[in-house]
């Protein structure tokens, strides 16, 4: 995967610079847009983000247009969908762009493993084509990666990454989980992603990882400032 650039309207927070994110403490969310239309999305991130009294609403409802993703990173990517909704809503908006990057395959199917899995989300198919890409070698290394995009309508940005990384196994095991979760042990574990129960797989994820980067430089902010108002 390319590194992502931030331009002056972007802000990319790793955990030692979330103490520097001043901008985002000037900031209060009553009201965020997520960049999806995807109903099963926009319930887990409610979920997420209820215990911080934000009202969700998803670009589907607002009959927002999807954007095509014509970055070259998940980040860019991510950022091409907050701000298209952000813009169209006159709202705070959040996207996410996340993929399976495998070390043997130089970073494939990365930003495109949606892609692998074709027009009918086939996913079982894209499992297949990692694997017959692989073939005999003993480098099963990979990683999921996810970066959300947290944009203003005035084109204000900030990206916060999150990753795991683990190991991909042969034949897949599970149905617990959906994409390539049934081919991938996170490091330290035993079994697969799609193995997991929903909250276990939550615990470590590289979504919740990011999310909690998020939560860390906007919301806990704002909950400090009103404790202290």
């Amino acid at each position: 995967m390319g590194r992502f650039t931030p331009s002056p309207n972007y802000a990319f927070y790793s955990v030692p610079e979330l103490w520097k994110a001043t901008v985002m403490d000037k900031r209060h969310i009553e009201t965020l847009v997520l960049a999806t239309h995807n109903p099963g999305k926009v319930k887990e991130i409610g979920v997420l983000l209820e215990p911080y009294g934000v009202t969700v609403k998803s670009a589907g409802e607002l009959g927002l247009p999807e954007p095509e993703e014509t970055g070259t990173t998940f980040a860019g990517n991510a950022a091409i969908k907050s701000l298209a909704a952000a813009k169209g809503a006159n709202l705070p908006a959040l996207s996410d762009d996340s993929g399976l990057c495998v070390d043997a395959l130089d970073g494939e199917p990365g930003i495109y493993s949606a892609r692998w899995a074709g027009p009918d989300k086939d996913f079982s198919a894209a499992m297949e084509k990692v694997n017959e890409k692989l073939g005999d070698s003993a480098n099963r290394a990979a990683h999921f990666l996810c970066v959300l995009a947290l944009s203003w309508p005035d084109g204000e940005t900030e990206l916060f990454e999150g990753r795991i990384d683990g190991t991909l196994v042969w034949p897949p095991r599970g149905e617990k989980g959906f994409g390539f979760d049934p081919m991938f042990v996170p490091e330290g574990e035993q079994d697969t992603f799609a193995e997991m129960d929903p909250g276990r797989k939550a615990s470590m994820s590289h979504r919740s990882r990011a999310f909690a980067k998020l939560v860390q430089a906007v919301f806990e902010p704002a909950i400090r400032r009103n404790e202290n108002a």
